[in-house]
Parts: structure tokens; C-alpha cells; sequence
């Protein structure tokens, strides 16, 4: 066969039949190799699911047959029909049978959410085992970077699917990624109109353990003003070698006084004319205590197509930080802050 293209020289193909089973999956081959290597299936077999009997297809098989649909990108229960009367699936996954579409959905109705946390602790182990070394965000700090991110699940009826606050129906799980290669190491399923705080101490603690199984190295937690909230701190300044930025909600605080407050404290450039930016420090107590706050006061009297403002606009940003590092670097190391979006 010479296809022609033009400005171009004839491609030959050559065309062969073969007696070999050809997959358009065989990448599965190396999950099945990591999870071989792990105790997930044996964890998993000995959930017990009050006084039943030991299942014909154990915990574990089923768990591990929903991964290996997972890894091709298929989420629906029916899917694994297509690859049980396939060899390379279940050889792949090291399985003895797979389970059906029926058995499938019941199971992992059955289980519910009992095998989560033992998913999250496997996990986490086979990314110490077998990830490179973390890369951290700055010196030895490696992000933890916490994050809602809501989907999109418009026109569905299934539970938990509501309003969320982009405005489109949807869930609202939360995410968390350690480094800056993002690696998943925490995850909660949430209803789209459950506020992004609700839950989240919870989930702090159990993303900083996490990541602890994975690293001993030093923690910078980042979150979005979402998660400003006392419990967050409180759990953050009782850790060992963790530090935070986390953006303030500034709720009622009056941007007339911050602009006073940056004028007074912050570090002053114009980088065009009718645009003042101020960025420094203060301190502020809470529960008690003085948490460091860095800032960015932008004052604009002049829009950036030139027209004069009648009003000045005002835009003021704040951070809880506890690094001791320049205002400036605090902020620039915020905005590389990893999100959901961005790791998906």
C-alpha cells in the first residue's frame, strides 16, 4: 500500500497476519505487577461483612478487577463484561476469575466505604516504594497542596448531586497532592452543596499522616480561603516540621483600613502609572495566639486601558503564612499552589 500525501515521498505499510492475542491495554500489565507487590488483595479479603460466609469471589478479586477497569479509564459496572471471557485482563491482574457486572455492582454496594482507608495506606506505600524522589517547591519544603473541585454532573439524578458553589450541579470532593509532581494521596467524595470546610480538620489530619508514610522531609500545606478557618491552624501549628499558607477570608475586615495598614508597613512599587501594589507583613491574634499574615494591597487609579477612575479600586490579598520567608517569595510559592484542575 502507497498512500500519497502531497510534498510528500510514498509510505510503504507492510501488513501481516499473525496467531498472536494483540491488546490495546497491555499497560495493565505493570499496574497488576505493583499491585502484586503490595498486600491490598489480602487486606481487602479480610473485611468481614457481618455473619455471611467467605464469597465465592473474594474481597480483594473484585476490589482489584474495579482497579483494573479504573486504570483504563472505565468507571461503569457493566464494563467488565467485556473482559471476562478475555486472558490478558485477569492474567494481568493475577486473578483467578473475574467477577460479574451483577456481582460487581452488589459487592461494591455491600462494602460501601470500608475499604477506603485501606486503599489510601496501599496506596501511599506504593508511591514510597516506587515514585522518584518528591520534588519540593522551595529549599527542602515539598508541597501538600488541599483543594475542592467540583464536578460537573448536570442533568444526572444520582445521590449527592446538587448545587455547588460554580454554580452547576455536581459533587464537590475534596483532593489532596503531595509534591510538585501532584501525586494523589488523599481524596474524599463529597455532595456538591457540602461547603468545602465541613469535614475538612479530618481530612488535614489524615492527608498530613498520609504523607508522612511517604516522606519524612518537611510539609507546606497550601489552601484556598475556603479552608481559613481556627480548627486548620490549630491542627497545623501542633505538627512537626509543617508549615502552612493558607489565603484569608477576609470577611467584614475593611479594605480602606488594609490599604492604611500596607501603606504604613508594605514594600511600595508602581509597575505603570495609576497602579500602587504594597506587599509586606503583620501580625494578627487569633484564638489567643499571633499568626503572621502576609499581604498584596493593589491600589488602581488609573485602569489599564487608561481611563481614570472616579473611585479607586482597591484589591486586597492575605495569607496565614508561618514560613520566615520574604513577603514576596510567600506569595509567588501561593500562586504555584497545585489545584485539582490543574492535576486532573
Amino acid at each position: 500500500i502507497h498512500p500519497q500525501g502531497e510534498g510528500t515521498e510514498p509510505m510503504e505499510f507492510i501488513i501481516n497476519e499473525t496467531d498472536e492475542i494483540l491488546v490495546s491495554h497491555s499497560g495493565l500489565a505493570l499496574a497488576g505487577a505493583m499491585l502484586e507487590q503490595s498486600p491490598l488483595r489480602k487486606r481487602l479479603n479480610e473485611i468481614c461483612l457481618g455473619k455471611r460466609k467467605r464469597p465465592e469471589v473474594p474481597h480483594g478479586d473484585v476490589l482489584t478487577a474495579m482497579i483494573g477497569l479504573l486504570c483504563l479509564g472505565k468507571s461503569d459496572y457493566a464494563d467488565i463484561e467485556a473482559y471476562r471471557q478475555e486472558e490478558f485482563f485477569r492474567r494481568a491482574l493475577g486473578l483467578k476469575k473475574l467477577p460479574s457486572e451483577e456481582t460487581l455492582r452488589q459487592r461494591m454496594d455491600q462494602l460501601g466505604t470500608t475499604p477506603i482507608a485501606i486503599l489510601h495506606e496501599e496506596s501511599a506505600r506504593l508511591i514510597a516504594r516506587h515514585a522518584p524522589a518528591l520534588t519540593a517547591c522551595h529549599d527542602d519544603w515539598i508541597p501538600l497542596d488541599i483543594d475542592v473541585s467540583p464536578f460537573d454532573n448536570s442533568g444526572t439524578k444520582k445521590e449527592g448531586v446538587a448545587w455547588t458553589y460554580k454554580k452547576l450541579d455536581g459533587y464537590a470532593p475534596n483532593f489532596a497532592y503531595l509534591g510538585l509532581e501532584g501525586y494523589l494521596i488523599h481524596c474524599e467524595l463529597r455532595p456538591g452543596n457540602q461547603h468545602c470546610q465541613d469535614g475538612t480538620p479530618e481530612f488535614l489530619e489524615r492527608a498530613i499522616d498520609l504523607a508522612r508514610q511517604m516522606t519524612e522531609g518537611k510539609l507546606l500545606v497550601r489552601m484556598d480561603a475556603g479552608n481559613d478557618d481556627l480548627d486548620n491552624l490549630r491542627i497545623l501549628r501542633k505538627k512537626k516540621h509543617v508549615a502552612w499558607i493558607i489565603k484569608r477570608n477576609l470577611r467584614k475586615e475593611s479594605e480602606v483600613e488594609w490599604l492604611e495598614e500596607a501603606q504604613a508597613l508594605g514594600e511600595w512599587e508602581e509597575p505603570r502609572p495609576g497602579k500602587e501594589v504594597y506587599t509586606g507583613e503583620t501580625w494578627r491574634e487569633r484564638d489567643g495566639k499571633l499568626y503572621r499574615v502576609v499581604f498584596e494591597v493593589i491600589q488602581r487609579t488609573i485602569a489599564s486601558d487608561g481611563q481614570r477612575l472616579l473611585v479607586p479600586d482597591i484589591e486586597i490579598s492575605t495569607w496565614w503564612c508561618s514560613l520566615k520567608l520574604a513577603a514576596k517569595q510567600v506569595i509567588e510559592l501561593y500562586h504555584q499552589h497545585g489545584t485539582s484542575e490543574q492535576f486532573h
